[in-house]
């Protein structure tokens, strides 16, 4: 009671500190990271998040909230809490038979497993008490010529082969994926590879492989931190971290009689670095109806100490696929933030001229623009803009300008000329005055828009936090810090063209807590 208390004290203060979120969700103690173990159970989602206190920044504890919509939290006290080990880091849960098993590292220790059964998940029992799947007593490289580890036959080349781990059940047995690296390539360099473990009960565990085939998707370098493995359509979809790439995807087929995961695509939810004000890890569930949820953290964007400075979780997106390719929207339940709605239609863009879109401003609003894109070459959307364009960041649209697609030939061209894609970004590098905010190369990407479609922008601002989700099609993230308090309009340009805004909507949107 006196956690709850403290909770119910604490988003009060939050409320009133300029750049604190008011509808995503944000630790109500002390600075968090990963969000860890999303799941549904008993007709409610729950999430845990790493976070810790300052007494003992090193002991990280598995923080809970619970929703019934995914957008509106309650905050519940610490789930998992370090002891054995000395924190409690990145993992999974899995809703199983009447009781949801949560597998996550253990830092120091291993992969541990803990089951909790209770209707709020609050009472969780730490299985052996002790790493179900030990950390290696040494790593594993070319060089060394060992081929075990406390026991355990693993690849010659494994590095850091036990971390991380994502946990589900396939018949008789429970299945672990550990984050990891191989050198197993000519360049010896580290490539992504997680490791698959096998268990009857959830106390012994089984190394069995290596867990891809046929990943040409990766990049030199990259891990496979906080994976996530579920089905996807008539697909599997791998989700995960690099610590080099930021967070990723792969999509394709889990061979059952082999257990190996058959790589067919790969692609990014981040487009630039994760830090400052990047994209980070993810928690991914499946939502029922053959998607997913997904969600990540945000890291903070600035130096300043005195303002709130904490890491942020997006909104939780709904992936499905179509036509073999993945899909992403917002959660359904953030409409019922909504209040103030204004709306506008018709706007005529002419080449080069900013239009001012007088009435409409926000730092904790939804936005939907629909545009004709025309004959323009950019469109400029200005948001949290000052009356002097002193402070704004503006998204930008290139139709057309980004690289060739070779994998998506249009019907009216041949294999050796598809069409380019068009180009979406996210610019802050003008969004602040203060000095302390930390600058960063544009989050940029590009997506195929059909020569028939219109692009439409799903925007969500929150006080330093933007996510801009194009055509369903991809979703950029970023954090902004305005100084000034009237960086608040909205504007839009057309650039070496005309075009037209079809239609946009505004809504302010109430607090989640």
């Amino acid at each position: 009671m006196k956690k709850q208390t403290f909770y119910a004290e604490q988003r009060k203060q939050q409320a009133t500190e300029r750049y604190c979120p008011a509808y995503h969700f944000i630790s109500p103690n002390a600075a968090s990271n990963d969000p860890n173990g999303l799941c549904c159970w008993q007709g409610k989602w729950h999430l845990f998040y790493q976070h810790s206190y300052p007494e003992k920044p090193a002991a990280v504890h598995w923080g809970h909230t619970v929703s019934e919509d995914l957008i509106h939290w309650k905050d519940l006290p610490d789930a998992i809490i370090p002891g054995p080990e000395k924190g409690c880091w990145s993992g999974t849960t899995l809703v199983d038979d009447g009781k949801v098993i949560a597998m996550y590292y253990g830092l120091d220790l291993g992969c541990m497993v803990a089951v909790a059964n209770d209707r709020d998940l609050m009472n969780w029992e730490k299985l052996t008490g002790t790493a179900v799947i030990p950390e290696p007593t040494f790593i594993f490289t070319p060089t060394t010529g060992k081929e075990s580890v406390n026991g355990k036959k693993l690849p010659p080349d494994a590095v850091n082969p036990v971390f991380d781990p994502c946990i589900w059940k396939q018949g008789d047995f429970y299945y672990a994926l550990t984050g990891g690296s191989m050198l197993n390539n000519p360049a010896n360099r580290p490539q992504r590879t997680p490791f698959l473990y096998r268990s009857s009960d959830l106390k012994e565990w089984e190394f069995m492989h290596d867990f891809l085939e046929n990943d040409i998707f990766g990049r030199p370098g990259d891990d496979c931190a906080c994976p996530y493995f579920w089905p996807i359509g008539n697909r599997h979809i791998l989700i995960h971290f690099s610590h080099k790439g930021g967070s990723h995807y792969m999509l394709g087929d889990y061979d059952t009689a082999r257990n190996k995961f058959i790589v067919r695509s790969g692609g990014s939810f981040g487009f630039g670095p994760t830090v400052p004000g990047g994209l980070l890890a993810p928690s991914a569930t499946p939502d029922g109806d053959g998607g997913l949820i997904v969600l990540f953290n945000v890291t903070f964007g600035t130096k300043a100490s005195k303002e709130w400075n904490n890491q942020v979780f997006s909104l939780p997106r709904r992936l499905t696929l179509a036509e073999d390719e993945l899909r992403m929207t917002p959660v359904d339940a953030v409409k019922s933030l909504r209040k103030n709605h204004i709306e506008t239609a018709g706007v005529k863009l002419a080449a080069n001229r900013e239009v001012q879109l007088d009435g409409f401003s926000g730092n904790c609003v939804e936005l939907i623009a629909e545009i004709e894109v025309g004959n323009s070459q950019l469109i400029e959307l200005n948001v949290l803009r000052s009356p002097d364009k002193e402070e704004f960041t503006t998204i930008r649209f290139y139709k057309d300008r980004g690289f060739r697609d070779l994998q998506r030939p249009r019907p009216e061209h041949d294999y050796f000329s598809p069409p380019p894609s068009s180009v979406l970004s996210i610019d802050s590098n003008y969004s602040s005055v203060n000095p302390d905010v930390l600058l960063r190369t544009p989050e940029t990407t590009g997506f195929i828009l059909s020569p028939d479609e219109k692009l439409k922008l799903h925007i969500f601002i929150d006080k330093s936090i933007i996510e801009v989700f194009a055509n369903d099609k991809i979703c950029l993230t970023q954090r902004v810090y305005p100084n000034r308090a009237d960086s608040t309009g909205i504007s839009i340009c057309s650039r070496n063209g005309s075009a037209e805004l079809l239609k946009f909507d505004l809504w302010e949107m109430a607090r989640i807590y």
